[in-house]
């Protein structure tokens, strides 16, 4: 695959993604190929303290490719894994505070499931919360049915 400098390159169109939350610009560089570059808004960074103790910055992509890897195949394609990364990540960034636990952003990844797929949702809480017995199960069941009343 080749590679352009965006410098070399001029905006053909610009218009923002359909979540609101990028960027898409359609380019051409100097010697007529075309491209696209999408350019996300840098919001400021969150710790993560793990349940260990440690900390680390809040990635984005890591939770994509958690959430795709645990529930993935729930959705139709990847712009729906994408939606629901980016809702929960907005849900953090609502916390209005500089520092997340682990367990935030695991609920934060269950309330968007819970409005978008109960399949997911009950697989994504059986790892997340570390489902031992069928009475787990069976009782994450009854509070989504409980829900739809």
């Amino acid at each position: 695959m080749e590679q352009f400098r965006i410098g070399d390159s001029k905006v053909l169109e610009s218009r923002e993604t359909v979540d609101g939350t990028m960027i898409r610009r359609r380019r051409e560089s100097s010697d007529g190929h075309r491209f696209t570059t999408y350019e996300r808004i840098e919001l400021p960074n969150l710790t993560v303290l793990k349940r260990s103790g440690n900390k680390e910055i809040y990635d984005r992509d890591k939770l994509l490719m958690a959430v795709k890897r645990s529930v993935g195949k729930f959705f139709n394609s990847e712009l729906e894994v994408e939606e629901v990364v980016n809702r929960a990540t907005d849900i953090l960034y609502s916390l209005g505070t500089d520092q997340i636990t682990s367990k935030q952003i695991g609920e934060a990844v269950l309330d968007v499931l819970a409005d978008v797929n109960e399949v997911a949702y009950v697989r994504f809480a059986s790892v997340f919360r570390e489902f031992k017995t069928l009475e787990d199960f069976e009782n994450i069941l009854k509070e989504q049915k409980a829900k739809r009343k």
